[in-house]
């Protein structure tokens, strides 16, 4: 399976999922990271907090990019470089989180694409950052 080639493009070109968080999300990603802050996992202590709920790991809806970079735009074949993020608001549980990447920049000569990626609940901006991804070259 192959994503799409350097060649294929451009600024400007976007891609998206949507996924909800559900309960049993934030504790597998809690058991897959070790990440066990009470404020995803306890209500009774996530309620004297700010959120005054439960609210889902960040760098679970970060993960959905991920999903986006590897399985759409650029897809298969495409490798990580960097990922800057900015977390603006909360995702609870039953949030449907809409992940998006566009194409900003493409730097030919060192096959690499840098994207913004935000990931928006109800319209907004929830995580935002940039990305950048090295992707492959057709074949000469």
């Amino acid at each position: 399976m192959q994503g799409k080639f350097l060649e294929d493009l451009s600024v400007g070109q976007s891609a998206e999922l949507v996924r909800t968080v559900g309960e049993a999300d934030i504790v597998a990603f809690a058991e897959v990271t070790g990440d066990t802050n009470p404020v995803h996992l306890d209500a009774d202590y996530a309620a004297t907090t700010s959120f005054g709920q439960r609210i889902a790991h960040g760098m679970l809806s970060a993960g959905y990019i991920s999903a986006v970079l590897g399985t759409q735009l650029p897809g298969p074949g495409a490798v990580y470089l960097t990922q800057a993020l900015r977390f603006r608001r909360p995702v609870k549980i039953g949030d449907a989180v809409t992940a998006i990447v566009t194409v900003t920049e493409i730097n030919e000569a060192k096959a690499q694409v840098t994207l913004s990626t935000v990931c928006k609940v109800n319209g907004k901006a929830v995580v935002d950052g940039e990305a950048t991804v090295m992707v492959p070259r057709k074949a000469a």
